[in-house]
């Protein structure tokens, strides 16, 4: 085949597949305020829940970030967010990993606290994004439970999106999301010794 067929036979090829593809976007006619969970054993589940929260700032959306079991450390994410002013709020409202405290009525005491936050972000009409942060987590240990989660996500507006981390996602939250994405667990730098690096991890 002479490169010019090639390119030809290419041409014919991804015009069918626009063809086909601009019929599915055409037929997607819903829109309302999305449910989506971030979960699994692999990196990237809070890091691709803030990028869609910069995507959102770059719309000048409000955001809210709520994080449950993870301490108020000094992080890229925060400092990031902190520059986008009134557009951005940050709420590290754990008290660090559960291996760390130890307590589980402290543990439950503080995402008591997360959860009430919370709730304001999804009572604010202004708001487009909320993200729940480790949440999972909370709900994994029974710090939550499953009436009072579901009670606050549905009687959010309904234009507003949510996005939750965390490991473990319980079946009913990821019955009553849209989108469920799993992040699976390849390779990780951690076996091999690495530690936790600025940049990558926080």
């Amino acid at each position: 085949m002479t490169p010019d067929e090639e390119n030809d036979r290419h041409r014919v090829k991804m015009q069918r597949r626009k063809e086909v593809q601009d019929r599915e976007v055409a037929e997607k006619t819903i829109e309302k305020g999305l449910i989506a969970v971030h979960t699994g054993p692999g990196k990237g589940k809070s890091t691709a829940a803030f990028g869609l929260a910069l995507r959102m700032l770059g719309y000048e959306r409000r955001v809210v970030i709520v994080q449950f079991i993870k301490g108020a450390w000094d992080t890229g994410e925060r400092r990031a967010l902190e520059r986008f002013g009134t557009l951005a709020q940050f709420h590290a409202l754990g008290e660090g990993f559960t291996w760390e405290t130890q307590d589980r009525a402290r543990d439950v005491a503080a995402c008591a606290r997360a959860w009430e936050q919370a709730l304001e972000a999804l009572a604010q009409q202004d708001v487009a994004l909320v993200v729940l942060d480790e949440l999972n987590i909370a709900l994994r240990y029974g710090y939550l439970d499953e009436a009072t989660v579901l009670a606050g996500l549905r009687n959010r507006p309904a234009w507003q999106h949510v996005v939750i981390t965390g490991r473990n996602a319980p079946e009913w939250l990821l019955n009553e999301a849209d989108l469920v994405t799993e992040m699976t667990l390849v390779k990780h730098h951690f076996r091999q010794g690495v530690k936790a690096q600025q940049g990558v991890e926080f």
